[in-house]
């Protein structure tokens, strides 16, 4: 219980993070493009991330372990934030935070497949309910048709999913927060160069808080975040600490108003105490896990 609720708080801090991923992509791809912010961010983190690697003297990861990472850095790395930056040129953050709420679902499901994980029948109502809340209270802020920016924001959802849930079970062998570490170093080689093709000596003209938003991408968002995250669900398990995304959007609606003078209504505090209800519902779900061939064996000896 004691590294269940350890999880659960660490998974709250990574949640808090990203909800402010949004907001600060809105702000800063206005002044540095969808390049700069999408993929930039991973070339600054590197420089730190490959310090901390140096310092600390860190074993390199095996070569499973290398493909569970490559899978972190397609989805964490490359594709979120690329398809999010993109997206945000266009779309509001309370629109975009509508596909991103759909998250914890794609993680749940994948972390069956990848992570051995089972959720129960009661924590699949409660995501599938959270997830139509979701939706009933972006419709009636009267969103629209589908958008090419909807489209991509959903592949990033799903692709983040798989980025998630192999994360998560990474993590239980190498640490949090080396499981992102070396997912940026991996990416971070391949950016350098689209990035100075795109960067611009008028950039350096950006308002500071296009550099603090940019910074924050680099650093908490691309980095940090993930640390708590995956550091979360290696403790409290995948399927449920990914429960706490549902509180995400709402956050992100919550941060707008602050950051980008977006409007808070009623309804949006409504959604949001019923969609935390259901977290908690869904949190207290029992999850099972698949045993592996060699588990079953080693149990069937236990009992004898």
């Amino acid at each position: 219980m004691k590294r269940e609720k350890s999880g659960l708080l660490l998974g709250l801090v990574g949640v808090i993070c990203f909800s402010l991923t949004l907001p600060f992509t809105s702000i800063s791809v206005e002044y540095f493009g969808t390049t700069i912010v999408g993929l930039g961010r991973t070339v600054i983190a590197a420089i730190l991330v490959g310090i901390l690697l140096i310092v600390r003297n860190e074993k390199i990861p095996t070569r499973p372990q290398f493909k569970s990472i490559l899978t972190v850095t397609v989805g964490a790395v490359l594709a979120f934030p690329l398809l999010t930056s993109w997206a945000m040129e266009t779309l509001p953050v309370s629109h975009g935070a509508v596909e991103v709420a759909l998250l914890p679902l794609a993680t749940a499901g994948i972390a069956m497949l990848r992570a051995g994980e089972k959720p129960s029948l009661k924590f699949w109502i409660s995501s599938l309910i959270g997830a139509g809340a979701v939706i009933l209270y972006a419709m009636d802020l009267g969103f629209g048709k589908l958008q090419f920016a909807d489209f991509a924001l959903l592949a990033a959802v799903i692709i983040l999913g798989f980025s998630y849930a192999e994360g998560g079970k990474l993590s239980k062998e190498i640490g949090s927060w080396q499981v992102i570490a070396w997912a940026i170093v991996i990416g971070a080689p391949f950016f350098v160069i689209p990035v100075a093709m795109n960067f611009s000596v008028e950039m350096l003209n950006a308002p500071i808080q296009a550099w603090i938003s940019l910074l924050y991408l680099a650093i908490v968002s691309q980095f940090l975040a993930y640390v708590a995250w995956y550091g979360g669900m290696a403790l409290g398990g995948v399927a449920r600490v990914s429960q706490l995304q549902y509180i995400q959007p709402f956050l992100m609606i919550v941060f707008a108003t602050i950051f980008l003078d977006e409007s808070i209504t009623i309804v949006t505090m409504i959604t949001a105490i019923i969609v935390v209800i259901l977290v908690i519902v869904g949190k207290n779900a029992p999850i099972s896990k698949k045993e592996s061939p060699a588990e079953k064996i080693k149990n069937i000896d236990l009992i004898k």
